[in-house]
């Protein structure tokens, strides 16, 4: 299985109300960046059999919004573990679930999606690996028989970058006089 897991986009500053933080939405640089990144994936040629997002509204916009430009068409799945209490068993067992899919996409949370990521690519005997995923990142991990392997990780940044350089026209400028 392909194992693509997206933090999702920029949603502006947390709220101090735990209610109000679960309906924040994505801000104007988080829809822009989803775009942008869902832009990035068609150009790669990704598709999604899955899309499993948290429960909450700015991990369910990052998911719709990357789903619709690539051409997903079922229902985005909701899952809990993925949302922000959740535990990496949680986690596991939502990959058991998903075990006979290719290309799943996955859209939480920091810092347990961080963990998620650390504790597929590092034996659970070994300390946790620390892996920085900002806001908008995107990474693909293998899950074969043998150990995960991390095959690509997008930053910002460089989605950013990507699509700057996509979307320029190819033809010269000429001056007009």
């Amino acid at each position: 299985m392909n194992l693509y897991i997206l933090r999702h986009a920029s949603a502006g500053l947390r709220r101090a109300n735990p209610l109000l933080d679960m309906k924040r939405p994505l801000d104007k640089e988080g829809k822009k960046h989803s775009l942008q990144l869902a832009y990035v994936l068609n150009a790669l040629n990704i598709q999604f059999d899955l899309i499993v997002s948290s429960p909450l509204k700015r991990s369910l916009q990052t998911a719709a919004m990357i789903g619709t430009e690539t051409g997903y068409e079922a229902p985005i799945q909701q899952s809990d573990a993925l949302a922000p209490a959740a535990s990496v068993k949680d986690f596991q067992k939502l990959l058991r679930e998903l075990s006979n899919r290719e290309n799943v996409l996955v859209v939480g949370h920091n810092p347990n999606i961080s963990v998620f990521l650390g504790s597929l690519l590092v034996p659970a005997s070994s300390p946790e690996a620390k892996i920085r995923l900002r806001k908008g990142s995107i990474a693909r991990v293998v899950l074969t028989r043998g150990p995960a392997t991390l095959q690509a990780l997008l930053d910002p940044r460089t989605v950013r970058a990507l699509y700057a350089t996509s979307t320029k026209s190819s033809r010269r400028k000429t001056s007009r006089k």
